[in-house]
């Protein structure tokens, strides 16, 4: 008879080179998928289906794929969003991006009903969570990536968010639509093509949500040039970057607004990683 607790032992001696609290996540979240509070029955005996899934789990991670892509889901700004190979697994950083278009439309569009476009969107995890949180957003969200559309329109569905989704590059489904915006929010791909990265983003996470040319600044330099033939008279662009992207992108915002208020923002670690500014014509 195999107990709870052997299979966790078993789970952490496997997964010692991925941390100390691995296997335990691992195995609470599958518990909590089956309604068992792991911790009232540590001593019990596991049913073997539990005990196939959680071993799965642990082959699965022990040959680098990402936690989140094991269980199919990953916690963001307190909702849970599927994800899949398809797209990007959604960071804590960027709930800080989140927060901070809440904090800037508080302050820029108070009491105001105000279109906003999420480019980029992956798993959806931006638009959807502005369009729960602020019910005077209309949300219009975009990806290059058919596949990621389809897993952002399983997050909308599931989370029961009003949000509209386009397949197409940045902002041209946008243009193509005719569609202005208030706020336009992008977590761009934004690492050097040449950078080293841990090994189980490389070999598991899509690389075009990744890699943002040889400067990280490829995708930057699109959305601006783009960026007066969708925005309204008054907006807001934020952006997530790099920690050491500041200096480059406020002087590339600048070549196409130079009259624009451009300010960065750190992240909960101190790091340099949200830019945004204010644009009127």
């Amino acid at each position: 008879m195999l107990r709870y607790a052997d299979l966790l032992r078993e789970g952490r001696s496997r997964l010692q080179e991925h941390g100390d609290q691995a296997a335990g996540l691992l195995l609470n979240e599958i518990c909590r998928q089956h309604d068992i509070n792991l911790y009232t029955v540590m001593d019990e005996a596991m049913p073997e289906e539990l005990q196939t899934e959680y071993l799965e789990g642990v082959h699965r991670m022990e040959n680098g794929e990402p936690l989140d892509y094991v269980l199919g889901f990953t916690p963001f700004y307190g909702y849970d969003f599927l994800v899949s190979p398809d797209v990007l697994i959604p960071r804590p950083e960027t709930e800080e991006l989140v927060a901070l278009v809440l904090r800037l439309y508080d302050e820029y569009f108070p009491d105001q009903k105000v279109t906003v476009f999420d480019v980029g969107t992956g798993s959806g995890a931006i638009g959807i969570s502005l369009a729960l949180e602020e019910p005077a957003f209309t949300v219009y969200a975009s990806d290059i990536s058919e596949p990621a559309v389809k897993q952002a329109e399983k997050n909308r569905e599931k989370l029961g968010a009003s949000v509209r989704f386009f397949t197409g590059s940045l902002l041209e489904p946008y243009i193509q639509e005719g569609l202005h915006c208030d706020i336009l929010v992008c977590n761009p791909p934004y690492i050097p093509s040449q950078e080293q990265i841990e090994r189980s983003v490389r070999d598991f996470e899509p690389h075009v949500a990744l890699f943002g040319g040889p400067d990280g600044l490829k995708f930057y330099r699109t959305l601006f040039a783009q960026a007066r033939d969708v925005l309204k008279d008054k907006a807001l662009m934020a952006f997530e970057m790099g920690w050491n992207q500041g200096q480059a992108l406020t002087e590339l915002a600048h070549e196409y607004f130079p009259q624009a208020q451009a300010h960065i923002d750190q992240d909960i670690n101190g790091k340099d990683r949200m830019f945004w500014l204010v644009a009127e014509r």
